[in-house]
């Protein structure tokens, strides 16, 4: 037996060999540590997330926040969504045991370092959604145990390496700056299941070396600009469920092997060049047995054909299947009624013709049938009842015959019904009022007459009725009140006649009432006025009389308002020049007299102002010369007099001016030459005189636009203008004594007023100094219970300064006129100048808001959202009389749509370069992202809400305001309800009236789209918006339509002109026409992050 004291230097071995262990285990934790605490130092923690990373605890680190530890080394380190931002530093390499990085949903930016390839254990990277640039490290392939890798949304460029690890299953990109071929070497990784390049760069064509990889599941390459055909090695994947390469040029037709692999269950190619044929084994398979296939989308080629199955065991699971708008010809193609698992079908945009059979009364799980737009003719068969599910049936623009059915009441689960532009004739069928799931209803351009059956009356989830186009009689629904959730109705171009029903003041969320071409009479009624979200009033070509509603004066909200040709009189109320959304104004062919209210001149957004064949008198405004946005004026016909204001060249979007049929005299001004987008100019028929100007003469050489007028002279006219003579120098003589006469007294004029403008700011200090000290401000009574400054007087309360009421109305000189900055659908927004220098935007809320205590609680709310690129609410004001105001920042460079008009007429290199484009957009996106974070939503995007301050930084405005409004008394709670502006709506709001997250990235889209093309989308025809101009130019090839003036210097080889292309993608994605495939707020500002332009993209040139 051993003796202790023979054991003793085995012991003492043992004992060094643990002690060095735990010195070599302390030292690689105190590492960790150091390494951990590194990457906190060089981060910015605003939520506090790392506020227990404390290298003091016992435990540290594996007991900080988002460490994990095996064996008390850090394996994993979690740290999502928590707002952190600043870089990845290269002390990550010190983890030597680190197996999960996942920093995703963050802000982190620079390079991802090469040290992390010293992580050789690490298997998951979550990245994704960050703002990381710079390339994939070569290094990546040392990461031989790495399976994932997910970079997705973030601003990385370059290529794929060529090596990446033997080991890597989920590989995702999508959404950054990723560009060159697609990898040729991608065979070499055998295991893997997701790859997805989404939303870059990369070009060429799909390699065939994709068709080794056995284990691949989903292969996504939307949206980039890869060219070619599709592989039929692909064909060989047979673990293949994704496919995806929506948004390319690929060409030619599509492999019949794809739709035949074992496990395939998506398919989506839309919006590529395909055509040719398509075989009927993308729809149904007779070798595969059970079939897998379920997602079909080949929306936007060029197909042609559909090839029918050869035999006739043709198994099918499919559930979606999307063949718009291609060039498909033929009858239907029967075999699809086979489909019994079908519940998705859109064949519109093509060419079909036949009837429709009755068989697809077989497809008993179809919910959704669009055919649109075909050559569908014949009746609608009786099968179709048997489709129980259906809650979309369109068939619209089609050459269908006969009276509706009847048994279409049966589809009790039908939400829209789409059936215009038909042959139908015949009446409504009375059981229609039996579908009370019903909220779309469009029966327009058919032949249906009759009166409106009183069925529909039940229809009390009816949002959309358009009848419009047909030959229906009698009167409109005395009842129409019913209809509490209609936002749109149109019954125009019928025979309706009487009066409109005072029920329909009731109609609280109707956005669109079109009764135009009708007979209906009389006046209107005064409850017109009242419906709070009206934003299109049509009633154009009636018999309807009495006076111009002064009413509409409170439709803050109304963009669009048609009168004309009735016979209407009286005076244009001058209050309509609180209509500051106004668009569209027409009141032509009426018996209105009195003169243009200058007011209208405030009427800022207006485009389109038609009085003509009216009796109006005095002179033309010169007011309307503010009129930025006006592209039509048409003042014909009337009993104008007066000259042509020299400043209507300020109107620099006009497309239309007509004056003619006036007494307007003097000379025609010079400057009216200079208006770069006139098309249509006439001034005959008036007293003009002098020489027509030469370049005027020359763009518009019509004789007719100039004749009747006996003083004119010059080109086009056959009259020559006479040299000047001794009667001439005479009258220049007697012109020039009377300039120096008008000199002088000007001079003196003018010294009068600077005295009485002295003596006014006396006056106003004096007066203000008095107030101060009866601690009461002007316009607000001495009991006001708000609260009081220093000085005693009421004060708003500010979140940061002390500011009185009494200063404030000084600063906005008494809310006068002059200081108004805007016109919003909340109020008016007034500049404060105070006596310290300090500037502010006060927004002074209409009388009626809420009570002190509920519009404090709602202000304190509002305060607390701050971001910036939002418009932030710096203090309120509540208080007697019924006075509540605002507090914002001053905002000096205005709104985008002011830019974007001078930037039109300008050089836009030296106005809205690439760079300011991006970076407004992103600011946009990035407030609005903020916005639906915190649950808000906008309800309004449009140019004017964009506000610029000192540095060009954009500001989203006018949001949240509508808790601090009087709500109406059938939506007393509601935010939502307010609809946006005509041309930036989405289509769902149009219809339903309510605002959404998803309507709000509609309008975004049309915002972005305007900001990079700079077409207004009220510049399109009913037939094509701008959408489908912008998606036409892509087809086409006709990419340098789409630049703004001030983009056209964009090199079509630089990195800018691939930018500039997929900001044009982001806005048609943000456009879709079914809000479920638009992109959140979140996702879209990673997509316009990944478009800047480089190391100068924060060099702004402002002219």
């Amino acid at each position: 037996m051993a003796t202790p004291s023979s054991l003793l230097p085995l012991f003492l071995f043992l004992f060094l060999l643990l002690l060095t262990h735990s010195l070599l285990s302390l030292a690689q934790q105190n590492q960790e540590i150091q390494a951990l605490q590194s990457f906190k130092l060089n981060i910015h923690d605003p939520l506090g997330a790392l506020i227990n990373w404390d290298s003091s605890s016992p435990s540290a680190p594996c007991d900080w926040r988002g460490v994990v530890c095996l064996n008390h080394k850090v394996s994993e380190l979690r740290l999502p969504h928590l707002q952190l931002s600043g870089p990845l530093t290269n002390q990550i390499a010190n983890l030597r045991m680190l197996r999960k990085l996942s920093l995703r949903s963050n802000f982190f930016n620079a390079t991802i370092p090469i040290s992390i390839s010293k992580c050789t254990l690490l298997d998951t990277v979550f990245l994704q959604y960050n703002s990381f640039s710079g390339e994939i490290p070569m290094e990546i392939s040392n990461l031989t145990e790495l399976q994932t890798f997910n970079v997705a949304g973030n601003q990385m460029y370059g290529e794929i390496p060529d090596e990446l690890p033997v080991n890597l299953r989920y590989f995702d990109i999508s959404s950054n700056l990723f560009s060159g071929s697609l990898p040729k070497k991608i065979s070499d990784l055998s295991q893997l299941v997701l790859f997805n390049l989404s939303y870059n760069r990369f070009s060429g064509e799909i390699p065939a070396s994709f068709g080794f990889l056995q284990q691949l599941q989903y292969l996504v390459l939307d949206y980039n600009n890869i060219e070619g055909t599709l592989p039929s090695a692909i064909s060989n994947c047979s673990s293949l469920v994704h496919l995806s390469a929506e948004g390319n040029a690929i060409t030619g037709v599509i492999p019949v092997g794809i739709a035949a692999l074992p496990r395939i269950q998506v398919i989506n190619l839309s919006h590529n060049k395909l055509s040719g044929y398509l075989a009927s084994s993308m729809f149904c398979n007779g070798s595969v047995y059970p079939p897998s296939l379920q997602i079909v989308q080949l929306g936007f080629n060029s197909f042609m054909e559909i090839l029918p199955p050869q035999s006739s065991k043709c198994f099918s699971s499919l559930q979606v299947l999307d063949l718009q708008h291609n060039q498909i010809h033929g009858n239907f193609p029967l075999f699809l009624t086979n489909n019994s698992a079908l519940t998705s079908l859109d064949l519109s945009g093509n060419l079909f013709s036949g009837t429709i059979p009755g068989s697809l009364g077989n497809l008993v799980k179809l919910e959704q049938l669009r055919m649109a737009n075909n050559s569908f003719e014949g009746a609608i068969p009786v099968g179709i009842m048997k489709c129980i599910s259906l809650n979309v049936l369109d068939l619209d623009g089609n050459r269908l015959i006969g009276e509706i059915p009847f048994f279409l009441s049966d589809l009790k689960s039908l939400k829209i019904l789409s059936m215009g532009r038909n042959q139908f004739s015949g009446s409504i069928p009375s059981k229609f009022g039996n579908i009370t799931s019903l909220e779309n209803l469009n029966l327009e351009g058919n032949r249906l007459t009759g009166s409106l059956p009183d069925v529909l009356m039940f229809l009390s989830n009816l949002s959309t009725l358009n009848l419009s186009g047909n030959k229906f009689s009698g009167s409109i629904w005395s009842s129409i009140g019913n209809l509490q959730q209609l936002s749109v109705l149109n019954l125009s171009k019928n025979g309706f006649s009487g009066t409109i029903p005072s029920s329909i003041g009731t109609l609280y969320k109707l956005v669109a009432l079109d009764l135009s071409g009708q007979k209906l009479s009389g006046e209107l009624p005064s409850v017109l006025g009242g419906l709070p979200n009206l934003q299109v009033i049509a009633l154009q070509e009636n018999k309807f009389s009495g006076n111009v509603p002064e009413g509409f004066s409170s439709l803050m909200g109304l963009q669009y308002l048609n009168l004309s040709s009735n016979s209407f009189s009286g005076h244009i109320p001058s209050t309509f020049g609180f209509l500051t959304s106004l668009v569209v104004l027409s009141l032509a062919n009426n018996h209105i007299s009195g003169s243009i209210p200058p007011d209208l001149g405030n009427s800022s957004d207006l485009e389109i102002l038609n009085l003509r064949s009216n009796s109006l008198s005095g002179q033309i405004p010169s007011d309307l010369v503010r009129l930025s946005h006006l592209s039509v004026l048409d003042l014909g016909r009337n009993n104008l007099t007066g000259e042509i204001p020299e400043g209507i060249s300020n109107c620099s979007s006009l497309i239309t001016l007509d004056l003619s049929g006036n007494n307007l005299n003097g000379e025609i001004p010079e400057n009216l030459t200079v208006l770069p987008n006139l098309v249509n100019f006439n001034v005959s028929n008036n007293k003009l005189e002098g020489s027509i100007p030469m370049m005027l003469g020359s763009r518009f050489n019509d004789p007719s636009d100039y004749s009747g007028n006996q003083g004119l002279c010059g080109k086009p006219l056959n009259r020559k203008c006479e040299r000047p003579g001794n009667g001439k120098n005479n009258r220049l003589i007697m012109l020039i004594a009377v300039a120096a006469s008008g000199g002088l007294l000007l001079a003196s004029c003018c010294c009068f007023y600077t005295y009485a403008l002295l003596r006014w700011r006396r006056k106003l200090k004096e007066k203000a100094a008095g107030e101060k000290k009866k601690h009461s401000p002007a316009r607000v009574s001495s009991r006001t219970s708000g609260s009081r400054g220093s000085n005693g007087g009421p004060k708003l309360v500010m979140f940061s300064n002390k500011i009185t009421v009494a200063e404030t109305i000084e600063a906005t000189r008494e809310f006068d006129e002059e200081n108004v900055l805007s016109r919003t659908r909340h109020g008016l927004l007034f500049k404060a100048c105070y006596s310290d220098g300090m500037l502010l935007s006060i927004c002074r809320l209409p009388d009626g808001s809420l009570d002190e205590n509920k519009f404090r609680k709602e202000a304190e709310s509002l305060g607390r959202v701050k971001h910036r690129n939002l418009t932030v609410l710096r203090g309120y004001y509540a208080g007697p009389p019924d006075l509540r105001l605002l507090a914002y920042d001053y905002m000096p460079n205005g709104n985008l749509a002011t830019l974007l008009q001078e930037a039109s007429h300008q050089d836009g290199g030296h106005v809205l370069n690439w760079p300011m484009r991006h970076l407004v957009a992103l600011g946009i996106a990035r407030g609005l992202a903020f916005l639906h974070a915190a649950s808000i939503i906008h309800g309004d995007v449009k140019p004017q809400n964009v506000l610029f301050d000192a540095d060009f930084e954009a500001h989203l405005s006018d949001f949240g305001l509508d808790k601090l409004t009087v709500a109406t008394p059938a939506e007393p709670s509601t935010s939502t309800s307010v609809v946006g502006t005509i041309g930036y709506v989405g289509p769902e709001t149009a219809l339903t009236g309510e605002a959404t997250r998803q309507s709000d990235v509609y309008s975004f889209g049309i915002v972005l789209l305007e900001l990079l093309t700079g077409k207004k989308p009220l510049m399109f025809t009913q037939d094509e918006d701008i959408v489908k101009w912008v998606k036409r130019q892509l087809q086409r090839g006709q990419i340098s339509e789409l630049l703004e003036p001030g983009l056209l210097e964009l090199d079509p080889e630089s990195s800018e002109w691939e930018e500039f292309l997929l900001g044009v993608k982001v806005g048609l994605l943000c456009t879709a026409p079914d809000p479920l495939d638009r992109p959140n707020m979140t996702d879209i500002v990673f997509m316009l992050e990944g478009c800047r332009v480089g190391p100068n993209s924060g060099q702004i040139t402002i002219a």
